[in-house]
């Protein structure tokens, strides 16, 4: 069965693609869902799409811009390196991201430093938000990043609706070793041993259940 608290911190999945169109296709024929075109992150040289996975948890389509190369000089979640689409991180609700930091690396979890970013929607809205450090990728990616929303409205509201997250699974070669990390942090996602690191999606969609990874 799922784990009601572990959906609950769940904010957004992260599905990389190497070409933001052929993505949002790929998505939308699993879903039955359209994902809708988000921003561009001159930062990072990437763009996405977006589609609601509930009120206040989304999947982002994450596709290198080939418009804008990125100002940090690098992309996140491997971008760099064109290679299939898949789900490839994701990310968990937090307040307090600072001492949350301190705390994971008092039970020996690195999360990097709090960055803070902003983003105007279409419609105007400003959104901001505070979140750990994409560089310091955790295990593999199973371990997620942390974000906090602040005052902003969640961007799930404004996505296209219709799919449900209903479960997060993981995999990884030393399961044992990912879960104590996790429960470090608090999260009690299933990790069960596998070839290679992989996160696992089942979502309810117009599709009816379907798996995402």
């Amino acid at each position: 069965m799922p784990s009601p608290s572990l959906l609950a911190r769940v904010d957004h999945l992260i599905y990389t693609t190497p070409d933001l169109d052929r993505g949002i296709a790929e998505i939308e024929l699993l879903l039955g869902v359209r994902p809708t075109l988000g921003g561009r992150h001159p930062t990072w040289g990437t763009h996405n799409a977006f589609a609601a996975l509930g009120p206040t948890s989304y999947l982002e389509i994450l596709a290198p811009d080939s418009e804008h190369l990125p100002s940090s000089g690098w992309r996140p979640f491997g971008l760099d390196v064109r290679g299939r689409s898949r789900l490839t991180a994701w990310a968990a609700k937090a307040r307090g991201l600072a001492e949350f930091r301190k705390e994971a690396a008092r039970h020996g979890v690195e999360l990097g430093t709090v960055l803070g970013g902003s983003r105007q929607q279409s419609g105007g809205t400003l959104l901001t938000w505070q979140l750990t450090d994409l560089r310091c990728v955790v295990a593999d990616g199973i371990v997620p990043f942390f974000i906090d929303w602040e005052q902003s409205p969640h961007p799930a509201l404004a996505a296209p609706q219709g799919a449900i997250l209903a479960e997060l699974l993981a995999e990884h070669p030393d399961a044992d070793r990912v879960s104590r990390m996790l429960r470090a942090v608090a999260l009690d996602l299933p990790v069960a041993v596998g070839p290679a690191p992989a996160l696992i999606a089942q979502i309810d969609c117009p599709k009816g259940r379907v798996e995402l990874r």
